[in-house]
C-alpha cells in the first residue's frame, strides 16, 4: 500500500487530473442512465391506470385490433408494422386495444411494441385487453365435443396470457377468457359456461395469491345471448356462477349480421319504395341497445350487480352474398360510418367502453373470397386507406406523416363522395344508390 502511494504521488499532475475527470465523467454517465431509467419508470407509473379507471372512461376509447396484412396468419406482422399501426390508432384517439388469442406471436409482439414506444415516447399511452382463446374437445373437426374442453390447448393459452401479463402489468389491464366461446352458433368450438368458469376462477385465484396484479380485471367476451340475454337454453347455474366470478361482463352485439338473420328490426318501417339509410342505422343502434339491456335485465333477475361493457360490435363496409346488393344491402362505408359514430356517441355518454370491431381490414379472415364481409370490418383498409367514418380525421391532419407499409393515410374513393355514393344502396324495391351528404 505504501509503495503504491509513493508511485501515485510521483505521477504527473496532468495525469492525475485526467484520471479524475474521467472518473467524474463515468459517474455522471452512470447517474444520467439511472436518472433516465427512473424517469421511464415514473412515466410508466404515471400511465399505469387500472381496469376500473379505464373501462367506461370516455377519455380512453377502445377498439379491436389485428395487424395481419396477408392471407394467412402465419404471415405475422413485424414489430415495426405493429408500431406503425399503434401510432395510427393513437393519432385517432384510441387508448385501449383488444386482442384475441395467444397461440400466435401477434399479441405478445403487440405488447412489446407498446412497451418500446413508451420507452421512446414517454407520452405514448396504450393499454390492452388480452384474449385467451378457448376451444372444446375436437374443435374445428367434424365431431366437436361441446361437453368437454381441449384442456391442453386451453391451459397453454391461459399460461401464455398469465406470463405476458406478469411481464407487462403496466400495459395489460384485462384478460378475457374465450371469444364467443359459449354462444351456440359457434358450432365449431363452443364450450359450456362451466369451462369458462373454471379458468376465470383459476385467474382470480392467481390474483388473490399475488401472482397477478390485484387491479387486473378478468372477464369472458361473448355474445349477448350467452350472457343471459338470449333464450332459456343459455340460463343455468354455471352461467350465474360465471357472472358472479368475473369482474365485468364483456358483451357482443351485432345488428349487422341480424340484417339477414333477424331482418324484422331492419325492415320495420320499410316503405313501398325505399327507406332512408339514416333511419335504418337508427334501428341498428336501438337494436344493439336492446340486446345490451337484455343482459342487464338478466343480471337483475338473478340478483347480481356487475359492470357491463361492449367487448365487440362492428359493421362491414363491403360484402357480397348475404349483406351485399343482392342480400340485406347492409354493407357499405356510409352505413358503417353512421353505425360507428352513433355507437361511439351512445357509449361515450353512457360511460360504456366499446371495443369497436375493428381498426384495420384483415384479409386472412376469408382468404378464399375477397368480397366476404369478414374481410371488411376495418375502419381502415388493409393498405391503410381511411374509410368514410374517418375522413374527417384525415381532413384534420391527425394522420400526417404516418404510414402503413409505406403508404400515407388517404381517404378511400380519393375522398370523392359521388364515387362513394355509387356503392351505397337503400333498402327497398328499387336498387338505386344513395346520395352521401
Amino acid at each position: 500500500m505504501k509503495k503504491s502511494r509513493i508511485k501515485l504521488s510521483l505521477l504527473p499532475t496532468r495525469v492525475v487530473i485526467r484520471s479524475f475527470c474521467h472518473l467524474l465523467f463515468v459517474l455522471a454517465l452512470g447517474l444520467n442512465l439511472i436518472s433516465c431509467e427512473l424517469i421511464q419508470k415514473q412515466d410508466k407509473i404515471m400511465h399505469n391506470k387500472s381496469a376500473s379507471e379505464l373501462l367506461g372512461n370516455p377519455d380512453y376509447p377502445a377498439i379491436s385490433y389485428g395487424g395481419y396484412r396477408g392471407l394467412d396468419r402465419q404471415d405475422q406482422p413485424t414489430i415495426a408494422q405493429l408500431k406503425e399501426d399503434l401510432l395510427i390508432m393513437h393519432a385517432m384517439g384510441i387508448r385501449f386495444l383488444r386482442t384475441y388469442n395467444m397461440q400466435f406471436p401477434h399479441a405478445s409482439n403487440l405488447v412489446k411494441a407498446i412497451d418500446e414506444l413508451q420507452m421512446a415516447q414517454p407520452d405514448f399511452e396504450m393499454y390492452v385487453m388480452l384474449g385467451a382463446w378457448i376451444d372444446c374437445l375436437g374443435a374445428w373437426t367434424d365431431e366437436p365435443d361441446h361437453s368437454q374442453e381441449n384442456y391442453k390447448a386451453n391451459k397453454a393459452e391461459i399460461e401464455r396470457a398469465v406470463a405476458l401479463t406478469q411481464k407487462y402489468p403496466h400495459i395489460i389491464k384485462v384478460i378475457a377468457v374465450g371469444n364467443e366461446a359459449m354462444v351456440h352458433w359457434a358450432a365449431s368450438y363452443f364450450v359450456r359456461p362451466k369451462v369458462i368458469l373454471g379458468w376465470v376462477n383459476y385467474l382470480q385465484d392467481l390474483k388473490k395469491r399475488g401472482d397477478l396484479p390485484q387491479e387486473l380485471w378478468i372477464t369472458s367476451s361473448d355474445n349477448f345471448a350467452s350472457w343471459g340475454g338470449g333464450g332459456p337454453e343459455y340460463h343455468n347455474a354455471d352461467l350465474n356462477d360465471l357472472i358472479k366470478a368475473v369482474d365485468y361482463l364483456s358483451v357482443h352485439t351485432y345488428p349487422f349480421h341480424d340484417t339477414h338473420y333477424n331482418p324484422d328490426f331492419w325492415q320495420q318501417d320499410l316503405s313501398a319504395v325505399k327507406m332512408p339509410n339514416e333511419m335504418l342505422m337508427g334501428h341498428a343502434l336501438a337494436y344493439s341497445q336492446k340486446q345490451f339491456q337484455q343482459v342487464a335485465h338478466y343480471l337483475k333477475a338473478i340478483g347480481v350487480e356487475k359492470p357491463m361493457h361492449i367487448g365487440e360490435t362492428g359493421w362491414a363496409s363491403s360484402s357480397d352474398g348475404l349483406y351485399g346488393p343482392e342480400g340485406s344491402r347492409a354493407a357499405d362505408q356510409y352505413k358503417q360510418a353512421l353505425y360507428y359514430h352513433s355507437m361511439r356517441d351512445w357509449t361515450q355518454k353512457a360511460n360504456i367502453s366499446c371495443f369497436f370491431f375493428e381498426a384495420f381490414d384483415e384479409p386472412w379472415k376469408s382468404a378464399a373470397n375477397p368480397s366476404d364481409s369478414e374481410n371488411h370490418f376495418g375502419l381502415f383498409t388493409a393498405d391503410g386507406q381511411a374509410k368514410y367514418a374517418l375522413w374527417s380525421l384525415v381532413d384534420e391532419g391527425v394522420f400526417e406523416a404516418l404510414t402503413r407499409d409505406g403508404q400515407t393515410i388517404k381517404k378511400t374513393y380519393d375522398g370523392n363522395k359521388e364515387l362513394l355514393s355509387e356503392d351505397v344502396f337503400v333498402l327497398g324495391i328499387e336498387k338505386q344508390p344513395h346520395s352521401v351528404q
